[in-house]
């Protein structure tokens, strides 16, 4: 694994476990047993399974956080189980649950520790500090000097994949990172990942318990039984059509289809452009604007171009010359890397029947309304109902060979 240039970023590594296994002392059983796993170079992995399988247990021997009592782990076709483990950890991104942030060091110090332990010189480090906040969508000069206590949850959380990012590791593994947030700022982090990783391309392994995560993030998912044994290794859309056993089931859950939501992201349907309006436009022309465009509300945008307002028209007839307290704030919006989950839910919490799209520093983009997201859940059903049509089928077509078989067989017999 070889020192990243400056302004060259390092892509994915191979990751190779071999029969991975660990006992702690005392324990007759394994924690983690014989696990043997290839994940590709630039795929998100996740493992999912109910608590205390294992897989944070196998997650923290790929850096050596926990040591193993047997295997062999290969990054990038290169064996680290006996490397120093100080120096794999500088080449293994990690990020956990609350971001893990060292509070006396401000947010430029924590993403700055790796490449500062490694050497670089400073000028460097903070180049990449900087890209790494507008990377994860913060403002350079605004959080460069904050201490952890000064951001929210969500803005923790950014910081910590920043810092796991700062030595541009070929490999992230990340613990249950977004388990700690309320369910809206865990839907946004979890899209900022996807965008990330469309960017930076990192072999990247997840823990999660959340079955929901596990599809909306991961290329392929290793379901995990005690003791980390896999159970199932494949893509999300193959577990949810084919889960392997009734263990797998069991995690899938009820409603297979509508989980499928969590395949089909926001950028995959018809986002259509709503009227707008910004702050500095005249209370006449935002009026005379809503009158021509044929809806029953506009948009209203704030300075830097983001949604801010819906406006209807008693709205505007209440303004009295001010849109300071006409209108409804928007509560919540989607990007387009947002599952359809996510738009339904949005959708379904405003009560208005639509949802407000935004690019990466919130500008608005579009809107996703109600009649497209039901379309789509029909879609997907319908080709639920087809596929299972079809196995039905091919299920009625093998029994008849097979006992088609049997009858020329027991003919056969009494002939002879």
């Amino acid at each position: 694994m070889p020192e990243p240039s400056a302004g060259h970023a390092t892509t994915g590594a191979t990751i190779e476990l071999d029969a991975l296994t660990k006992v702690y002392p005392g324990s007759s059983a394994p924690a983690v047993d014989n696990v043997s796993m290839e994940i590709k170079a630039g795929e998100i992995v996740i493992f999912v399974g109910p608590s205390g399988c294992g897989k944070s247990t196998t997650l923290k021997m790929i850096n050596r956080l926990i040591e193993p009592t047997g295997g062999r782990i290969r990054i990038g076709g290169e064996d680290v189980t006996d490397m120093d483990p100080v120096k794999l950890r500088r080449k293994v991104g990690y990020a956990i649950q609350s971001a893990g942030l060292f509070p006396h060091m401000t947010v430029a110090q924590n993403i700055a520790l790796v490449p500062k332990m490694t050497g670089w010189p400073k000028a460097r480090i903070k180049a990449r500090v900087e890209e790494l906040l507008d990377l994860v969508g913060l403002d350079p000069g605004e959080f460069h000097g904050r201490y952890p206590r000064q951001l929210s949850g969500g803005q923790q959380q950014r910081v910590g994949v920043a810092r796991a990012l700062s030595a541009d590791p070929p490999v992230l593994l990340m613990d249950e990172p977004f388990g700690a947030v309320d369910p809206i700022t865990r839907d946004h982090l979890q899209d900022e990942l996807i965008r990330l990783q469309h960017e930076l391309h990192k072999t990247i392994v997840f823990v999660t318990h959340d079955f929901d995560e596990a599809i909306k993030i991961g290329d392929r998912i290793a379901v995990l039984r005690e003791h980390s044994h896999i159970a199932q290794f494949d893509t999300p859309e193959a577990i949810l059509t084919n889960p392997a056993d009734d263990f797998v089931s069991g995690f899938v859950g009820a409603g297979a289809a509508l989980k499928r939501l969590n395949l089909t992201r926001v950028r995959d349907v018809e986002i259509t452009d709503y009227p707008t309006v910004t702050l500095d436009d005249p209370l006449q022309e935002i009026f005379n604007r809503l009158r021509g465009s044929g809806t029953n509300e506009i948009l209203l945008l704030d300075k830097r171009g983001r949604p801010y307002k819906w406006l209807r028209r008693g709205d505007l007839m209440r303004a009295r010359g001010s849109l300071a307290r006409a209108g409804t704030l928007v509560s919540d919006t989607v990007t387009r890397d947002a599952t359809l989950r996510d738009a339904l839910e949005a959708v379904l919490t405003d009560n208005a029947g639509r949802v407000a799209v935004t690019g990466r520093r919130g500008e608005y983009e579009g809107v996703v309304d109600m009649e497209t997201l039901i379309n789509s859940v029909h879609e997907l059903l319908e080709a639920d109902r087809l596929d299972a049509l079809e196995h039905q089928h091919e299920l009625q077509e093998l029994r008849s060979a097979q006992t088609h078989a049997e009858q020329e067989g027991a003919e056969g017999g009494s002939k002879a």
